[in-house]
């Protein structure tokens, strides 16, 4: 009522009096750590993370001064303030480091640049929101961005850079701040990758967290990462908005069940990087496992030389003749942060849904009776432990 919107008649909006700064220390910090707790470190050969600090770095890259913040429509917000990669690292690599930017636009200059560094760190990204779909899962057919998070052209040759600063040097990291999965044809060269995804305002902050490891990476994919454009092997017919003389807006979906990794586990396609998958810059032991009354339960133990989380996994298999996936997740529990050689007992529970299948004939869940394969482990791919659940009837529920 202050601000007059519920006033009569409203002839016009000024939205400029609706805007207000509600940011505080509090959700500034909390910003910082959700930020750097959701970035998912996909790649880290030989322990090239943490970065020691105190070295010569080369960043590279439009993204690594102005942040790829968030995605546009209805989860577009104007922030107050945004910490680009740039500050962010500045500020971590220590009083002796010496840090280098250049935005990738000449790729010969780049790639100099990267020679002479200790590291380099290349920041790529793109954008997708509603009414605007991405032309390909290709970085390179993807959107620029300026100082605020929005689209302000296209940005080309991300990939030509990120090769051509690989080979300069063998020390390279690549984050991608993206808005889903995309292709990487340089990943086989590249020792280190990251994505923090859409990432906030604090990106740079966050991402420097990760980088110099004062934030372990916990953080798991909730999405397959492919090697090709169409490792779903989708043909012209499921293209979006094909138009159609009965329906232009019709879509074909005959994947039926095999959404995201079902598929690459049906039809034994490897990803780039699967669902569930996210290393630590430690190491995770699981033993232990016991199946009992609708309760998986087993050990998770740091195995490494750092304290960490771990995210153990549980999916299912069920018995072939349903014709389900052959693996569907069904649970997951994030441990707390463990010691090297501690150990947490993690129990997962089941319910009579989780065994279930719909019953299109009598439209209800049927309760499954047969040998359910039980798999537990750190990514949709990476299975540790195996069980089997046994059943003892059918019914509805």
């Amino acid at each position: 009522f202050a601000l007059g919107i519920m006033d009569e008649p409203v002839a016009a909006w000024d939205w400029k009096k609706l805007e207000r700064n509600v940011t505080s220390e509090a959700s500034v910090a909390s910003a910082r750590r959700l930020s750097a707790l959701s970035t998912v470190l996909l790649k880290n050969d030989g322990g090239l993370l943490p970065l020691p600090r105190g070295k010569r770095l080369a960043l590279l890259g439009f993204a690594g001064r102005n942040a790829v913040v968030h995605s546009g429509g209805s989860g577009s917000v104007v922030p107050s303030y945004v910490a680009h990669p740039l500050e962010g690292i500045t500020a971590a690599a220590g009083t002796d480091a010496q840090v280098n930017f250049d935005d990738g636009t000449n790729i010969t200059a780049a790639a100099a640049l990267a020679a002479e560094a200790d590291y380099a760190i290349v920041f790529v990204g793109t954008l997708s929101h509603e009414g605007s779909d991405r032309v390909s899962l290709s970085l390179d057919d993807g959107c620029e961005v300026d100082g605020t998070g929005q689209c302000s052209g296209n940005a080309h040759n991300q990939n030509a850079m990120v090769k051509a600063v690989a080979r300069s040097n063998r020390k390279t990291i690549v984050v991608a701040s993206v808005p889903g999965a995309v292709l990487m044809p340089w990943a086989d060269i590249v020792p280190a990758i990251l994505t923090n995804f859409m990432p906030g305002q604090q990106a740079g902050n966050a991402i420097a967290d990760v980088l110099f490891g004062a934030v372990n990476p916990s953080a798991r994919l909730p999405l397959t990462f492919p090697r090709t454009e169409n490792d779903m092997r989708l043909s012209h017919a499921q293209w979006p908005g094909l138009p159609s003389g009965q329906n232009p807006a019709y879509n074909y979906y005959t994947e039926r069940l095999l959404v995201g990794y079902r598929f690459y586990d049906a039809y034994d396609i490897k990803p780039l990087f699967p669902f569930g998958h996210g290393l630590s810059y430690t190491a995770f032991n699981y033993s232990d496992l016991v199946l009992g009354d609708m309760v998986v339960s087993f050990t998770v133990q740091n195995s490494g030389h750092l304290p960490g989380a771990d995210v153990a996994q549980l999916y299912l298999g069920f018995p072939p003749s349903t014709g389900e996936p052959v693996k569907q997740l069904k649970g997951f529990r994030k441990t707390g942060v463990l010691r090297p050689g501690e150990r947490e007992a993690v129990e997962l529970r089941l319910t009579p849904r989780d065994l279930s299948i719909w019953n299109a004939t009598v439209h209800a869940w049927t309760l499954v009776h047969g040998s359910f394969q039980v798999m537990v482990g750190a990514s949709s791919r990476d299975i540790r432990l195996r069980g089997v659940l046994q059943t003892e009837q059918a019914k509805f529920i």
